[in-house]
């Protein structure tokens, strides 16, 4: 339905002839607001253009009825509550009604909004990207939609950026003497993330606190947020996202801590725990957030989990709210997705080694390394499933493979391997908070799968289901081995970090700033070009920083667009905090700069349980009064030293004492001067059990 519907849209645009009717050859003027407004730079220049249409005298009755339809469009376009509006009735029929006929001299103007309508849905719906025929065949017409638009409204920019364009950035970042080049592009990633983040709040937050993609969407928000949200302090971010997070658990729905709607986990988890995380970073003292993120593990324990047939602690359904669980077979699947239900209690059981939360998450954990290392179904011995059945705790789901579940109508979300690295990294906090190795053996089983594959790469499309399947699809565990090696120094997997590591981790484990560099400069180009991309032509708030994937191979075109990068803000964040991975499961960031993400760029070199080191670089004229808090040291007594790292002026130190989770330092970082923060113990630091680790 949707093919056939954006065929007649692109059948419907005319481009040399779009003044071929009667009032547009009578009327220049009407032609020359006409071909104005499909040029205008903005959506608001386009309005000033038609307001002046149809200002007219000599307009017929039915053009200003019709311009006025025009107008109210653009202008719910702009300012409407809901910033997919038009989601439900573009998907289905593939065009949408603005009120102008098709004769009209206006109608290419509504082809402005209907082509970015059909993109934006296009993004949005993951029925098209797990699909590439589908995906192909819906930008090949959006594409084409595009073209005419070029070609009858050659001045517009914004048709221009749809078609790879790039739009220059308004404000640029110059080299500075003495700056090593991985401050200088990590200092303009920052700021453009900063500015991004900044438009949201100052052009899209409404008083109820939403941002115009619903509560479900616009909770993802700070995931994206995180390099200068939880990395640094800047007041306005911070407020915006208390602001938002209180406003959303304030709502009628989540009175019970969790959704009160009946849904699927990867959908029903996102309200509080995308809403509960982000402030248990910024406020993590705040009884009233822990209380939240305790609610959660409490449902857990009383509703949504029981003991299996084999003894386990599982999950009884993918479907549940805070006041039942389907009991539908088919969706009884415990899946890797249901860390994200309790995310925030598992924060909570980092930080504070809760006995409570031990007991429950070692049971849930048990089952999980029980499923992954029995072979049944067609699954490889040593492979954590994507899902668990209910009560049997058997691989899979009622599904014929034990791969995919079929526990969902949106089958992708749980076809392995979904969402591994929320429950490889909920098993390795469990070994750090229990030290039994036993919660290891899945990621280092994995762990191998993957090296073995990387070595000798048996078949270039291994079947479903094979381990050599698995193996190639196991990118991801790369992410959970630096965690392990960063928290124990352990070096059980430096080959495969050699092989499938970040380019952080790389500089981490060898010391050489070429590849963090080059991929610093991809990170600050890909926030450097199309601004609306990423702000005013956003139509959906899980997709923000989605727009350069388009232009990746079988995207807008089969090739991609070289040169259009894609965003890493898991890098800036990696770099930063020296957390080589997600701070969404067993966050490892070791610092918050408490500084706003200005004029500044921080590399964390050493984030040890005794030791801290940090490369710093203010770009201001003026030496920067700053704070650190630090995460991850042991109890002791340590001193740190601020000094230029050429060694050519004077270092200053000062000692200090953790008793706690977190510890802060001052000091004032001198200007334009490449410096050195180090935090070495004052005396040796026993300890006779683990403490908890992260921010």
């Amino acid at each position: 339905m949707l093919a056939r519907r954006v065929c007649i849209v692109v059948c419907c645009l005319t481009v040399m002839g779009i003044f071929r009717t009667t009032e547009g050859n009578a009327q220049p003027a009407i032609r020359e607001l006409v071909v104005r407004a499909g040029n205008a730079g903005t959506d608001t220049e386009r309005l000033e253009y038609l307001k002046k249409l149809r200002a007219l005298p000599e307009i017929s009755d039915s053009l200003r009825a019709e311009t006025g339809r025009l107008i109210e469009a653009i202008e719910r376009w702009l300012a409407g509550p809901r910033l997919d509006y038009f989601a439900s009735g573009v998907f289905k029929e593939g065009d949408f009604d603005f009120g102008v006929s098709k004769d009209s001299p206006l109608y290419p103007l509504t082809d402005i909004y209907r082509a970015r309508m059909l993109f934006w849905v296009t993004l949005e719906y993951g029925g098209y990207w797990s699909h590439p025929e589908k995906r192909r065949e819906q930008f090949d017409r959006i594409r084409t939609l595009f073209e005419r638009l070029r070609e009858a409204f050659p001045e517009n920019r914004l048709v221009g950026m749809y078609l790879g364009e790039q739009v220059p950035p308004d404000k640029t970042y110059a080299p500075l003497a003495g700056a090593p080049a991985w401050a200088t592009h990590e200092r303009e990633g920052l700021e453009r993330l900063a500015d991004i983040i900044a438009w949201w709040i100052d052009n899209r937050m409404q008083e109820s606190g939403e941002y115009g993609g619903g509560w479900g969407d616009d909770c993802e928000m700070w995931r994206w947020w995180v390099p200068v949200l939880i990395a640094f302090d800047d007041p306005k971010i911070t407020e915006a996202q208390q602001r938002f997070s209180t406003a959303l658990m304030n709502q009628e729905h989540m009175k019970g801590g969790y959704t009160n709607h009946m849904y699927d986990v990867e959908h029903t988890a996102e309200d509080s725990s995308d809403a509960v995380t982000p402030m248990m970073f910024l406020k993590p003292d705040d009884d009233a957030w822990s209380a939240r993120a305790l609610r959660l593990a409490g449902l857990m324990e009383e509703l949504w989990t029981g003991t299996n047939d084999r003894g386990h602690l599982q999950f009884k359904s993918t479907y549940f709210s805070a006041a039942g669980v389907s009991e539908d077979p088919r969706k009884a699947c415990d899946t890797v997705y249901h860390a994200r239900a309790v995310q925030p209690a598992l924060l909570y059981w980092q930080r504070t080694g809760d006995a409570r939360m031990k007991r429950l998450f070692s049971a849930w954990m048990d089952t999980w390394v029980d499923a992954a290392a029995r072979a049944e179904r067609g699954k490889p011995a040593g492979i954590i499933p994507s899902a668990i059945h209910w009560p049997e705790g058997a691989a899979g789901g009622l599904g014929k493979t034990w791969w995919n579940p079929e526990n969902h109508s949106s089958d992708p979300l749980y076809v392995w391997p979904s969402a591994m690295q929320g429950m490889l990294s909920t098993l390795l906090l469990t070994y750090h908070m229990t030290q039994d190795s036993t919660y290891l053996a899945p990621i280092r089983t994995m762990a191998a799968a993957r090296m073995h594959y990387l070595n000798d790469p048996r078949e270039k499309d291994p079947e479903p289901g094979t381990e050599a399947w698995c193996a190639s699809k196991l990118g991801l565990v790369s992410e959970v081995a630096a965690k392990y090696r960063f928290l124990t120094g352990g070096t059980d997997f430096d080959g495969l970090l050699d092989a499938d590591g970040s380019a952080y981790v790389s500089f981490r484990l060898h010391g050489k700033t070429e590849q963090l560099c080059r991929a610093l400069e991809a990170n600050a180009k890909a926030f450097r070009f199309n601004f609306p991309g990423y702000t005013s032509e956003v139509r959906f708030t899980d997709r923000v920083l989605r727009f350069p994937a388009v232009f990746q191979k079988n995207g807008m075109y089969a090739e991609g667009v070289a040169g259009v990068e894609q965003p890493d803000t898991g890098l800036l964040y990696a770099c930063v905090t020296g957390d080589p991975g997600s701070a969404g499961y067993f966050p490892l960031g070791a610092v918050r700069w408490l500084t706003p993400p200005r004029e500044i760029a921080a590399l964390v070199v050493e984030s040890g349980r005794s030791r801290f080191e940090a490369e710093l670089f203010h770009f201001g004229e003026q030496p920067r009064l700053m704070e650190a808090e630090l995460y991850l040291l042991d109890p002791g007594e340590y001193t740190f030293s601020v000094a230029p790292k050429s060694a050519a002026g004077p270092a200053k130190s000062a000692s200090f004492t953790v008793g706690g989770p977190r510890t802060r330092i001052g000091f004032e970082l001198p200007a334009r001067t490449l410096c050195l923060l180090h935090v070495e113990p004052a005396a040796k630091v026993g300890r006779e059990k683990p403490e908890p680790a992260g921010p």
